[in-house]
């Protein structure tokens, strides 16, 4: 069975990103597009179309053209989008990688990506700066203070804006963001304008009511949710962005209530934050109206604690990097809201739930493997055919890798990572479900759970657990089964500091898997 979206249909322009972003910020020059909330410094409309002109230029002037790829290693800041849509202008097309990195991961993904040069800040460059020596890149252009020598970004943009600019193909590449890698390598994905624009588009329909929000981009840049969904659909839909560099809990808080911040976009551990931190009473977040989850799934419990707690509306969606962003949302219409769901399927897109082993369809309402097809899915992993041939169907058709279930009125549910499911006994357990009603104990403050390896059953469930008390694991363990089936019990608890994530919020249950392999000396 093909699922088609509930949305009608839409016309997609066919232009490059930074046309349809100049475009749209062109009829309304004096519009706040960005505030840095690190500094105070705001960027509007016009201005930043003219900084990214003269960006271009000023990349042009040191020889970058286009089909060549500028890698982009920084925080959030407010020449992030400057840099990423200059590259755009001139065709190029802009690696993305985790500021978070070493310099050996930087050094590969520059290699593999084949970069020109790389724009840093200067705290990155005793990692940045041997990466790119490794890739054989001689030129970083530092945004801010650079040590002597090196060039800057001012120096970009001290060039007269770019004028005319060169037409750029809409079938090209723009970005090359990574995927997650929760499950191994990140590898580069190849994302076109028409991609990116159709994703915009998509966006848009599923929440028309965030047009002319204040909205907050706490999330990383690199990451496809805070690219696609945050940076570009906010400067095209005129929702003025609240910058923040990095999420640390007091500031988010502060900065919520400092700017009237009005549409949250959240991963699950901020969520988790909002629903059981005590520091969230002290600040006044009633300008808040709107919360959007996703990057990994999140139980319907802390959803509905999050909105009855401040008083908003939340959605969860769901997407990834291979489809630019969101394949499924909810309208913010609470109407239309169903929590544990991620909403209905975007404009224009198509899905599928299949048995993983059969890849033939399965009736609404079982569970099996989510593929996905639409304008918005990439051409596939940059020089890497072996995974895209396990990624894609010569027909279009992206196996996203994740378990998903939909039901007749449409509404999708994402369970868990396919490669992530724990086989008790032959039975397949969600460690997402288990973590959902972990969730709601309010003596728990995080939670993981993993396959350990067990002589009898194959797998047991296994609890990291991060509390806010004094817990035992027998009663973390008679909580869980007192709340699901005989068969999904959690059979092993270990209590622990932290839970192993990544920037985007999803459990690095690959992590706490080798750690447990090795302590039951498995492969």
């Amino acid at each position: 069975m093909i699922y088609q979206s509930r949305y009608p249909a839409i016309a997609l322009p066919d232009v490059p990103l930074h046309q349809a972003i100049f475009s749209a910020m062109g009829r309304a020059p004096d519009h706040l597009a960005m505030t840095s909330a690190a500094t105070g410094a705001t960027v509007t409309n016009a201005e930043l179309i003219d900084r990214s002109r003269r960006c271009a230029a000023g990349l042009r002037a040191i020889g970058f053209s286009g089909g060549d790829c500028l890698a982009v290693i920084a925080p959030n800041c407010l020449d992030y989008p400057v840099a990423v849509l200059a590259t755009s202008v001139l065709g190029g097309h802009a690696a993305l990688p985790n500021p978070l990195g070493t310099t050996e991961e930087f050094a590969g993904q520059l290699s593999r990506t084949k970069a020109r040069l790389v724009i840093t800040v200067a705290p990155l460059l005793e990692r940045v700066a041997p990466a790119a020596r490794a890739a054989g890149i001689a030129d970083i252009v530092v945004i801010g203070d650079a040590p002597g020598g090196m060039r800057t970004f001012a120096s970009l943009l001290a060039n007269a804006p770019l004028d005319p600019l060169p037409d750029v193909d809409p079938g090209s590449l723009v970005a090359l963001p990574f995927s997650s890698g929760t499950s191994g390598r990140p590898k580069a994905v190849k994302l076109t304008h028409r991609n990116l624009i159709a994703n915009m588009h998509q966006f848009a329909v599923g929440m028309p009511q965030a047009d002319g929000c204040r909205v907050l981009a706490v999330l990383p840049y690199f990451h496809i949710y805070g690219l696609v969904l945050i940076l570009f659909t906010s400067l095209w839909r005129g929702r003025p962005q609240v910058v923040m560099p990095r999420f640390e809990l007091e500031g988010f808080l502060e900065t919520i209530a400092k700017y009237r911040v009005e549409l949250a976009p959240l991963v699950p551990p901020i969520m988790v934050a909002l629903a059981k931190h005590p520091l969230v009473d002290r600040y006044d977040l009633s300008h808040l109206r709107y919360v959007m989850t996703g990057a990994a799934p999140l139980g319907g419990e802390v959803e509905r604690a999050v909105a009855k707690r401040l008083g908003v509306v939340v959605g969860q969606g769901y997407g990834m990097t291979e489809v630019s962003g969101a394949s499924h949302l909810p309208q913010l219409d609470p109407a239309l809201l169903r929590s544990g769901t991620v909403g209905f399927l975007v404009p224009n897109m198509e899905a599928r739930i299949v048995d993983p082993t059969t890849s033939q369809d399965l009736p609404a309402g079982e569970r099996g493997e989510l593929w996905l097809r639409g304008p918005n899915v990439t051409a596939g992993y940059l020089d890497d055919p072996d995974a895209t041939a396990k990624t894609l169907t010569a027909d279009g058709w992206l196996r996203s890798g994740d378990i998903a279930v939909a039901d007749s009125d449409g509404y999708f549910s994402v369970v868990d990572r396919l490669k992530e499911l724990i086989k008790y006994k032959a039975h397949q357990v969600a460690p997402a479900d288990l973590e959902a009603v972990l969730l709601t104990h309010p003596d728990i403050a995080d939670a993981a759970v993993i396959p350990s390896p067990d002589d009898e059953a194959g797998e047991v469930p296994k609890a990291f657990v991060v509390s806010r008390s004094p817990l035992t694991a027998e009663a973390v363990m008679s909580y869980v089964a007192e709340r699901v089936s005989p068969m999904d019990k959690v059979r092993r608890v270990e209590f622990v500091d932290s839970i192993p994530k990544s920037p985007s919020g999803k459990i690095l249950r690959r992590v706490l898997v080798e750690q447990e392999r090795r302590r039951h000396g498995a492969a």
